[in-house]
């Protein structure tokens, strides 16, 4: 009797082991569409290193800072691609506004600075390239000024648009020294 239950649980600790290697080890589009979204802001992000700003013209319409963890910048300093695990390249978005203090110093209307915060006000894309092997190793959040995630419908656009730039690990933003 004892070698039966014995066998009863090593047979249960199988099927349990089996179990939990079939579900873990599946690609990541098998685990789902989320499972290339960041569903969290990175933590300190406003006290990252600046990687670029720029102006976006049409549809965007903004200015925009774009930022590196400390594992970005170096990658950015050194040149290395593709950008190393744990990689995180962020990006905030402001309407643009004329500084009135500025152009009265200037005597014309050719200053501007950051004004409220644009509808996809946060960006960030993450290098974790077993967790976003589907969508070349970087996944992808937006956030609005409430650090309310976009919807996954706008954010499946992410990975098309960034192929376009696959030769630079998916980034558009160069580093300005």
């Amino acid at each position: 009797m004892k070698r039966i239950a014995v066998l009863a649980l090593f047979a249960a600790a199988l099927a349990g082991a089996i179990t939990l290697t079939a579900t873990t080890s599946r690609p990541a589009m098998a685990q789902g569409a989320d499972s290339i979204f960041v569903k969290e802001i990175p933590q300190g992000y406003r006290d990252w290193k600046v990687v670029s700003v720029a102006h976006e013209a049409g549809d965007l319409n903004d200015i925009r800072a774009v930022l590196g963890n400390e594992i970005a910048i170096r990658a950015y300093r050194d040149g290395k691609l593709p950008f190393p695990e744990g990689a995180i390249v962020g990006r905030i978005a402001w309407s643009h506004v004329p500084s009135e203090e500025n152009n009265k110093s200037f005597g014309r209307e050719q200053s501007f600075v950051a004004g409220s915060p644009t509808d996809f006000y946060l960006q960030f894309m993450v290098k974790d390239s077993k967790k976003y092997a589907a969508t070349g190793g970087w996944g992808y959040s937006s956030f609005d000024k409430n650090a309310k995630p976009t919807d996954e419908e706008t954010m499946k656009k992410c990975f098309p648009c960034h192929q376009a730039v696959k030769e630079r690990d998916f980034i558009f933003t160069r580093y300005s020294p």
